[in-house]
């Protein structure tokens, strides 16, 4: 005979009202605490964003804060001479009459001269390193190179008037002024007593100094493009200089001009090395290249310490508001040139 069910198994359970409400709660709890990680896992990256955002703020604003600065100090100058400060060659702190243009055409021309030298020597550096040099020399000579830019701008200055003024006074100037002698044009370039110390003196000091930046940003930006496309160019019978100016420059020309433009900032902004042998002159007596000449830069360190508060002491920071318009120009345009070239680039493909 079949047994009888108990009731125990044949009725079902009743169900704990208090289970119920911990299974109700539990996940509820769970989105809780999920959502409560999240945010913290999400917390350091908003704090990263805001302090990323702060360093950009407080970066605009000391800019603003230093050109707010320069305007306000040079004001009496500006007041007082307006545009014609620029192109003035006036400089007389005795009779209070002060012009910009020797030390303006003193920073242009150096630094004109400096990557006259410094640009077409660094690309050849660069593309030694990174196309000719063998495995051996490049770590060594990479290193000296880069040797160079920890020499103190001071020592170039002092190097640049006691030994290499002489030199170029002896063995460049003298021969020049023989060989152009009568020649009206060339004569003129080469005039002045054979001193040593002038503008071509103090531009080839520059690109001595800035040859090593230029050098460095060129040698990288040359070693990160693909070596496939350099060794299909080879592949193809291309020879050196087809594979630096047809596949090298073009692929890597944004670094290459902000090398470019790195070196003429340095070579603006330099100071001690350009009044050592520049001559401080503030005169514009001659077009010749070893007259003694002024900058922004020695003007503002021979001057600054001892010019009386009033005009003068406002020339002199209305020379420094020149630099730094001249620094932001001279930005503006390597921006400018950069965006033509990406807008031809992309016309021609």
């Amino acid at each position: 005979m079949p047994q009888a069910i108990t009731p125990s198994l044949a009725q079902p359970r009743e169900a704990d009202p208090r289970s119920e409400v911990v299974f109700a709660e539990a996940p509820a709890r769970g989105r809780g605490h999920s959502a409560v990680r999240t945010r913290m896992r999400a917390l350091p990256d908003l704090l990263f964003g805001w302090a990323a955002r702060a360093a950009a703020l407080v970066t605009l604003a000391l800019l603003l804060g230093i050109l707010g600065s320069l305007v306000v100090g040079a004001w009496p100058a500006i007041e007082k001479y307006g545009l014609g400060f620029l192109t003035s060659s006036v400089w007389d702190p005795v009779a209070n009459e002060f012009g910009g243009l020797v030390m303006i055409y003193g920073t242009l021309a150096t630094s004109f001269i400096a990557l006259l030298i410094a640009v077409p020597v660094s690309f050849g550096i660069a593309l030694f390193l990174t196309e000719l040099s063998p495995a051996w020399l490049k770590r060594p000579l990479g290193t000296a190179i880069e040797l160079l830019a920890a020499v103190p701008s001071i020592v170039y200055g002092m190097w640049g008037l006691l030994v290499f003024g002489p030199v170029l006074a002896t063995y460049v100037q003298q021969p020049l002024q023989s060989a152009f002698s009568g020649i009206p044009v060339l004569s003129s370039l080469v005039s002045g007593p054979p001193v040593g110390i002038g503008i071509l003196s103090a531009g080839i000091i520059l690109a001595i100094m800035i040859i090593p930046f230029i050098a460095a940003v060129m040698r990288d930006v040359f070693d990160v493009t693909p070596p496939m496309l350099k060794e299909s160019a080879y592949a193809l019978g291309s020879t050196t200089w087809e594979v630096v100016s047809r596949v090298v420059l073009p692929y890597t020309k944004s670094g290459v001009i902000g090398g470019i433009m790195l070196g003429l900032g340095r070579a603006i902004g330099e100071t001690m090395a350009v009044t050592f042998v520049i001559g401080n002159f503030n005169q514009l007596d001659s077009p010749s290249l070893f007259a003694a000449a002024n900058s922004i830069t020695s003007a503002l360190a021979n001057e600054f310490a001892e010019a009386s508060s009033g005009i003068h002491q406002a020339s002199l920071i209305y020379l420094g508001l020149v630099l730094f318009f001249i620094t932001f120009v001279v930005l503006s345009l390597s921006k400018l040139l950069l965006a033509r070239l990406r807008r031809n680039e992309g016309s021609r493909a």
